[in-house]
């Protein structure tokens, strides 16, 4: 087993300092030598990605050479990590986003490297570690159908568009589809004014805003004007709990609101954005590729493999995440795995190597190493185990 220091990502929409989740594990496990208070760490990354390449912490190796060793890898691992495990703090809204298939992505890295930096798919998993709120996935048809019909200023900017919402209750899935383009295409100056007048209602009246309203203030606050105030309109609006996950497929728009989660995706960072951001934006390919698939919130349950110990397994081949919680022998997984260490104490041990690991702990395992335990765990241990299934 071999400690990793790791890199955080400072994005501004990160928690700042040690009220950061991110920055408080940066200082427990050693992989700063300070944190700044004024400073947002939004994400930390453990892995081979060349944008937070993971290093050991003695010598300084780093993760994409360690790996090249006898026995650090299982054959289906096809020669390097096919996961990015991460860490996130959210202090406020990312971006309203999607991220491309396997073939769109190597379409747009190859047309704008640039602002598609990888030829990679970026199916990701969220696990809440704190209360943890997003928008994904649409919403019922006849919740957003409901949600036009209520809103003034939305019925508004809809006419300019000569798009019928009546498309929205269609059996025929391309009607729903062709109607939702045209509500995501909208002209920027023209949505700028819809919300501008939309959100200065919401506040005279704000002891009546229910949830949603209330959030579209916020998002208004944060990116005044912006087509992503009213995503929630449209988009599923609600909180993960501890211990809850949620698996965002190829092209399911979504954005992270707030709360601290572990987060695990296949290696990559490509993000087709359309709101909620000053950065580069896509609308174009994201309405093209968008996922209109209408649904409540998508929610995935873990399955239980024995007491304190638990396996998030989207239907994805290249990660699994299992969440430890007492002392337990870990399964042979027949693959190499990042294992980290988020609250409490424990002793980990595979034959003469025993180490303690505490909150920042994080730990490659080779697949070699098929006996592996948790022992001395605190009542309050809690630990992340990524990796890549044999199928």
């Amino acid at each position: 087993m071999i400690r990793l220091r790791c890199v955080p990502q400072n994005y501004d929409w990160g928690r700042l300092g040690l009220e950061s989740r991110v920055g408080q594990l940066l200082k427990s496990g050693g992989h700063a030598e300070a944190v700044d208070s004024s400073k947002p760490y939004a994400e930390l990354w453990m892995g081979v990605h060349p944008n937070g390449l993971s290093v050991a912490a003695e010598g300084g190796v780093s993760l994409d050479k360690l790996i090249k060793k006898d026995g650090a890898l299982g054959e289906h691992e096809a020669g390097t990590l096919q996961f990015l495990f991460k860490v996130l703090s959210v202090r406020r809204a990312l971006s309203i986003q999607t991220h491309p298939t396997k073939d769109q992505a190597n379409q747009l890295h190859a047309m704008d490297p640039k602002n598609y930096p990888d030829a990679n798919h970026k199916p990701e998993m969220a696990i809440a570690v704190t209360d943890f709120e997003l928008l994904c996935g649409f919403r019922p048809n006849e919740q957003i159908y409901r949600n036009i019909r209520a809103y003034p200023e939305l019925r508004h900017l809809l006419a300019c568009e000569c798009c019928h919402m009546e498309d929205l209750l269609n059996s025929i899935v391309k009607m729903r589809e062709q109607a939702l383009q045209k509500l995501w295409s909208l002209p920027p100056a023209e949505i700028a004014k819809g919300v501008e007048a939309l959100v200065a209602r919401l506040q005279q009246d704000s002891a009546n805003n229910d949830a949603t309203e209330k959030l579209m203030i916020r998002l208004h606050s944060e990116f005044p004007g912006d087509v992503g105030v009213l995503a929630p309109l449209f988009l599923n609006y609600f909180t993960l709990k501890p211990g809850q996950a949620t698996f965002l497929g190829p092209n399911r728009p979504h954005a992270y609101l707030f709360g601290d989660c572990i987060e695990c995706m296949a290696c990559s960072d490509n993000t087709i954005r359309a709101g909620l951001t000053p950065k580069f934006k896509d609308i174009t390919t994201l309405c093209k590729n968008m996922d209109y698939t209408m649904s409540d919130p998508p929610i995935l349950a873990p399955q239980k493999l024995a007491d304190g110990l638990q396996l998030y397994a989207p239907d994805t081949p290249e990660f699994a995440v299992a969440d430890i919680r007492a002392n337990v022998t870990l399964p042979d997984v027949s693959a190499s795995s990042i294992l980290i260490v988020t609250e409490g104490s424990a002793t980990i041990q595979s034959g003469d190597q025993k180490e303690s690991i505490n909150p920042g702990t994080i730990l490659f395992i080779p697949k070699k190493l098929t006996k592996v335990s948790i022992e001395g765990a605190s009542a309050d241990f809690v630990a992340y185990r990524a990796y890549t299934p044999k199928k």
